[in-house]
């Protein structure tokens, strides 16, 4: 039990071995509940097919949202950076997850991002869309930022990117709700001063 809790992100050894523990000697821990639980979100959990998020059965519940504003997409490279924009309650549109970013060093290029999708859903929206890059800051971040902003350049759409505020280097998982609101509220034009 210990070597599968350590292939989890952020468990280390120790870590992994107090909670092997805990799972096997406290009387409220339920290993089988959380087993079963495990089991049931991998099978009914996958990939929304419109936005890439987090989607069950029953469908996305961003993409199923008739609240949202249709015409603004946040643009995130993972699934789990919509969790932290979501949580800041800042962002009320829809969104688009790449399933990545640009990377030549690890041989990730445009065809291997959600890119084509994303120029389909603005080409359906066919109206007024602000797209905001909610990238990294960092050199890949940055690369794929750049590169979107060129492609969407013409396309009848504004496009923006978040303020800056988030750690260098560092990913949307790990800032506060906070900093994301104020990064959301404080975008600006990509190519602006």
């Amino acid at each position: 039990m210990v070597g599968e809790l350590k292939r989890l992100p952020g468990i280390g050894r120790r870590s992994a071995e107090r909670i092997a523990i805990w799972l096997l000697q406290h009387p409220k821990a339920d290993a089988m509940a959380l087993a079963g639980a495990l089991e049931k979100a991998r099978e009914q959990v996958g990939s929304c097919p419109r936005c890439g998020f987090f989607a069950a059965a029953a469908g996305c519940p961003v993409c199923t949202d008739p609240k949202r504003e249709e015409h603004l997409l946040c643009v995130v490279e993972q699934a789990t950076d919509v969790v932290p924009i979501e949580r800041s309650g800042a962002f009320k549109g829809r969104y688009h997850c790449l399933g990545g970013r640009l990377s030549p060093l690890d041989n990730v290029r445009p065809e291997d991002l959600r890119i084509d999708g994303l120029l389909r859903r603005i080409e359906e929206l066919d109206g007024d869309v602000e797209v905001i890059l909610a990238l990294g800051a960092d050199v890949e971040g940055d690369a794929t930022s750049n590169y979107l902003a060129e492609l969407l350049r013409g396309r009848g759409c504004r496009i923006s990117r978040i303020a800056q505020g988030l750690p260098a280097g560092g990913g949307l998982e790990h800032a506060d709700e906070l900093t994301l609101v104020r990064a959301i509220e404080g975008r600006r034009g990509v190519g602006e001063p």
